[in-house]
């Protein structure tokens, strides 16, 4: 039997008992924000009855995006859906399906996704714990055994595709590669710096590997990641603690400058300097997410000679068709994925893995369930 069918079978399986199980299950364990900055706690959750468009899935696997660390920190003001569930990427197992949801049926393997794609944008879920209190949720939630997902938040994906590198599709990839490929536009032959070696910033240095481009400099305060980015096709890596980037990397491009820069850290100075690095014309990309009311100085010169800088979304990825070939890719080895994989936890250590994430010690987590 080869990987393919092996992994076919367990998904046939897990598929099988499910849909079992469904038949009694009324709860679902999820980890739920409940105060900023503080421990997330584990919550036994009632399911509802679902509504239009909506999806009951069995979680697979889930990414720790550091989106969601900034949101736990309360980075981006006041949230006013508090309490509420969490996580915004990964991989599932379709369990039922609520009233005109045409795109996915019991038994669909897919990734889940904060990208609105095909189908019903359903209302967001809205759960109850065991003292009757609503727990509140999104479009998609991840961070729990069982979730209500809505329907435009997956996309059916091969079974060949192993379920812990499909989680990254959801998010990761789709943003890091599309900044370069959709965003940025970078070709053969060009040079490019990535400001932040994380989940994103390895995605994007992943992207510039497949657009051809010759030139890949990373950067970033932790060496583990920074060596993690040379197996993924830099050219050269600069710790912006111990060196200044600018200076290192104009000294690297003969004093001119890259073609094309990806600040992925949401940190101002960092966006600065990735504005900096940049030769006019050049394009720069910032996809990472600062706190609330911090602003950034740049020189409005180099905007003169042609120095362009863009905000981007997703990666400008809004088609499901482009997270289809971004799972044929995973499957024939393209991506090479598993790398980016640097640890997964269980559902009982989401608060280490959110610890591991601030302290640098991963570039994606994922959650198994």
């Amino acid at each position: 039997m080869t990987a393919g069918m092996k992994l076919k079978s367990s998904l046939t399986s897990i598929s099988t008992n499910l849909r079992y199980d469904s038949l009694t299950l009324m709860k679902t364990e999820a980890a739920v924000l409940r105060e900023i900055g503080k421990p997330l706690s584990l919550e036994e959750l009632e399911i509802p009855e679902l509504r239009r468009g909506q999806v009951l899935v069995k979680i697979l696997y889930s990414g720790v995006c550091g989106r969601q660390y900034n949101e736990w920190k309360g980075y981006y003001g006041e949230d006013k859906f508090l309490p509420h569930t969490f996580g915004h990427e990964g991989s599932a197992i379709v369990e039922k399906v609520g009233q005109d949801v045409e795109t996915v049926k019991p038994g669909d393997y897919v990734v889940l996704t904060w990208i609105k794609g095909k189908g019903i944008d359903a209302a967001p879920c809205k759960y109850k714990n065991n003292k009757g209190e609503t727990i509140n949720s999104g479009q998609i939630s991840a961070f729990s055994n069982y979730a209500v997902v809505s329907e435009n938040r997956m996309v059916k994906v091969p079974k060949e595709l192993p379920p812990d590198i499909a989680a990254p599709l959801g998010c990761a990839i789709p943003t890091g590669v599309g900044i370069v490929k959709n965003t940025l536009k970078a070709g053969k032959g060009s040079s490019i710096a990535i400001f932040g070696v994380g989940g994103i910033g390895q995605c994007a240095v992943i992207g510039a590997r497949l657009a051809g481009c010759k030139k890949i400099i990373a950067v970033d305060i932790y060496d583990n990641k920074l060596e993690l980015a040379k197996e993924f096709g830099a050219t050269h890596i600069i710790n912006s603690k111990k060196e200044n980037p600018v200076s290192k990397i104009k000294e690297l491009t003969d004093g001119k400058g890259t073609d094309f820069a990806v600040e992925a850290t949401g940190v101002a100075k960092a966006m600065e300097q990735a504005y900096e690095s940049v030769k006019a014309p050049g394009r720069v990309a910032l996809t990472g997410n600062p706190r609330k009311g911090e602003t950034i100085t740049i020189d409005p010169y180099g905007l003169i000679y042609g120095k362009e800088l863009m905000g981007t979304k997703i990666g400008e990825t809004y088609r499901n068709e482009e997270i289809h070939e971004y799972a044929k890719m995973c499957i024939n080895g393209e991506l090479k994925l598993d790398k980016l994989i640097t640890s997964k936890y269980g559902l009982s250590d989401i608060n280490k893995a959110f610890d591991d994430l601030e302290k640098g010690k991963i570039a994606r987590a994922l959650v198994k369930f």
